[in-house]
């Protein structure tokens, strides 16, 4: 079983290492050009769209009188994005890769909020319509864009196993590390609870699921941000410093932590995508749930959510442990992180970043739930699979306090590896229509006009497009 797990273990490293990263690099930096820098000239209209609720368009797509507005799948997909990544996987880019990564971080996220634009359009040009709610993603997208239903199917799988099940125990086993060492709690009684409350969220569907995240997200992220900002105006003398550690590692002008220029760019890169998860064709699931009247609307908003995730969010962890100035102790993940509040805060630190693993956590588990049943109604329109999954994907939560991760790492990130160069080449595919979206959004609001989209604008995929009539 060893042997089986080690060959999983190379292979995704090989994957990553050579073909995933470069591509995802790649991607994102030609769509940052040929979408004529949209993610920098236009981030008003990104904050305009974020107050915007869909709910007094007068020109909204919405099923019935229950719809998810713009700001609802936001916070679905910012559920998802922020989790432990921003805190276990900022310090570990740190640990190995030094300072340096949070410059090869930030550059990644900047070029990498093209691509979450472009998947995000996708899903809501290609949407389809459920009983309460629109529904869509990468599977749909490749069926009715490129009419490669084998695609599909294999891409659903894929997020499956990924996010509705695999990734449920790395986020419940984070959590029952936490309160384990900070409250003394049984890894498996805490397991248990989580399974019970994974269940009353998700079993009330995508409206609940809605409401939860946008009632959670906000709250978690802005209180992270207040306590991050404290300790960067305690520790303000020290912020220049901070700085030019992290450029000047960045490009090996100075040596930090072991760290070489090479291992800080590939680790910066790496992290930073695993928690903005721009490309992986994750987000764009949350994306089509939106009722709007432009699909550039959802595309300009989940380019937001790459900013928020790794610019504020994980920024934030990263000035709280180089602030530190123990970011080479030898520690790791959320351990370093633990250790370097606990420096600025004293003992309740730990406390607090119990509780902030637990609503990140916690949030990501319910969001990945989503992105399963998702899928799930893509390759079957049965209602029982569905139940099933979500008993299965609950049941996987409570797994996760009671197996290692180590393991379960290297199989989710050999599945990630593979949808990502799956959705990738489904982007690059369909990408025309994209480009044809943002000039027509981009001539309507030059004329003054809130953007609206019918399905007879592309009169070539008219008959493959369901929710725009």
């Amino acid at each position: 079983m060893n042997a089986f797990f080690n060959v999983i273990d190379h292979l995704q490293q090989f994957l990553w290492t050579y073909i995933v990263l470069a591509m995802l690099a790649g991607c994102s930096l030609y769509f940052t050009v040929r979408l004529g820098f949209v993610q920098f000239r236009h981030l008003g209209e990104m904050f305009r769209q974020l107050f915007t609720s869909t709910q007094d368009e007068e020109n909204v797509h919405s099923i019935g009188r229950k719809h998810i507005n713009s700001f609802q799948a936001f916070a679905i997909s910012l559920a998802s994005r922020v989790g432990t990544g921003n805190l276990a996987g900022v310090a570990s880019a740190i640990a190995v890769g030094g300072p340096g990564a949070v410059f090869w971080m930030w550059i990644m996220a900047l070029l990498a909020s093209a691509t979450a634009f472009m998947e995000a359009t996708l899903a809501q040009l290609f949407k389809r319509k459920g009983e309460d709610a629109f529904y869509g993603g990468p599977a749909y997208y490749m069926l009715h864009g490129l009419h490669h239903r084998w695609m599909g199917i294999v891409f659903g799988i894929g997020i499956i196993a990924t996010f509705g099940m695999a990734n449920q125990m790395i986020q419940s086993r984070t959590i029952c590390d936490a309160t384990s060492v900070a409250l003394g709690i049984d890894p498996v009684v805490m397991a248990l609870v989580l399974m019970v409350l994974t269940m009353v969220v998700i079993f009330g569907g995508v409206q609940r699921i809605s409401h939860f995240s946008a009632i959670v997200v906000p709250i978690m992220a802005v209180g992270y941000l207040l306590l991050s900002l404290y300790i960067l105006v305690a520790n303000i003398g020290q912020v220049p410093a901070m700085f030019r550690l992290i450029v000047g590692s960045a490009f090996g002008l100075r040596q930090a932590g072991g760290a070489v220029v090479g291992v800080a760019v590939m680790q910066g890169v790496k992290r930073g995508l695993f928690s903005n998860e721009a490309g992986e064709g994750s987000a764009p699931h949350a994306a089509a749930t939106a009722s709007i009247s432009h699909p550039i609307k959802q595309g300009l908003l989940q380019a937001m959510g790459v900013f928020v995730d790794t610019l504020v969010i994980c920024t934030c962890t990263a000035f709280v442990i180089l602030l530190s100035g123990l970011y080479d102790n030898g520690e790791d993940g959320s351990i370093l992180t633990g250790t370097a509040l606990h420096f600025h805060l004293g003992a309740w630190g730990r406390w607090y970043l119990t509780t902030i693993v637990f609503l990140f956590a916690f949030s990501t588990i319910i969001a990945n739930s989503f992105y399963g049943e998702s899928n799930i109604r893509f390759i079957t329109r049965r209602r029982w699979p569905l139940q099933l999954f979500r008993f299965v994907s609950a049941l996987m939560v409570f797994f996760g306090g009671v197996v290692t991760l180590q393991q379960a790492w290297s199989a989710v990130d050999l599945m990630m590896a593979f949808i990502v160069i799956i959705n990738l080449y489904a982007i690059l595919r369909l990408a025309r229509y994209v480009y044809r979206l943002k000039d027509d959004y981009l001539r309507q609001r030059r004329e003054g006009l809130d953007p609206t989209f019918h399905r007879n604008q592309l009169p070539e995929i008219e008959k493959d497009i369901e929710a725009w009539e």
